[in-house]
């Protein structure tokens, strides 16, 4: 929770509607007075009203989480006043999707890339040969698996369709 110091200075909440802060305040642990924004966000959208009811329903444990909720909500519709955080939520989505898009794109570029050098390797052009005038690269050290669980084999190695295989 955040701390307020009741005798000091009234929180953020009772001095934005100026009134005395009381030490049974139901705002004064949420919105402590170096805060003041945060209170004024939520209260031009949701009302000092509605928070209120709302922190007296939630259970304390859970107030707090309300009120950082509360805060995020306020916030995203007043910069966005149409989709507030659900605007930021779908601006997030695209940008998930966009980059599972370039991992997978990368993912086939090295999987098509460890083939190409398998491939060379099982025609025995690369082995032995030098990457760099330091060290041969990973690949030079390649031995072909008897378990047949090369990504290059594609569906070679497994069976499918119907049947009992046990």
């Amino acid at each position: 929770m955040a701390s307020s110091s009741y005798s000091n200075s009234p929180c953020a909440a009772c001095k934005f509607l100026r009134r005395k802060c009381m030490p049974d305040c139901i705002f004064a642990p949420y919105f402590p007075p170096e805060e003041p924004q945060k209170f004024a966000n939520v209260h031009k959208i949701f009302g000092a009203s509605n928070v209120s009811k709302l922190l007296n329903e939630v259970q304390p444990h859970q107030r707090e989480d309300a009120v950082n909720s509360l805060a995020y909500e306020a916030e995203a519709r007043i910069k966005d006043p149409v989709y507030g955080c659900v605007g930021a939520i779908s601006v997030l989505q695209r940008q998930v999707i966009r980059l599972q898009k370039e991992l997978d794109a990368t993912n086939a570029d090295l999987i098509r890339y460890t083939c190409n050098e398998m491939t060379t390797l099982h025609d025995g052009r690369r082995i032995g040969e030098a990457s760099s005038t330091f060290s041969q690269s990973p690949s030079a050290y390649y031995y072909p698996s008897p378990w047949n669980n090369d990504p290059c084999a594609g569906d070679a190695g497994f069976h499918r369709g119907g049947g009992n295989h046990m």
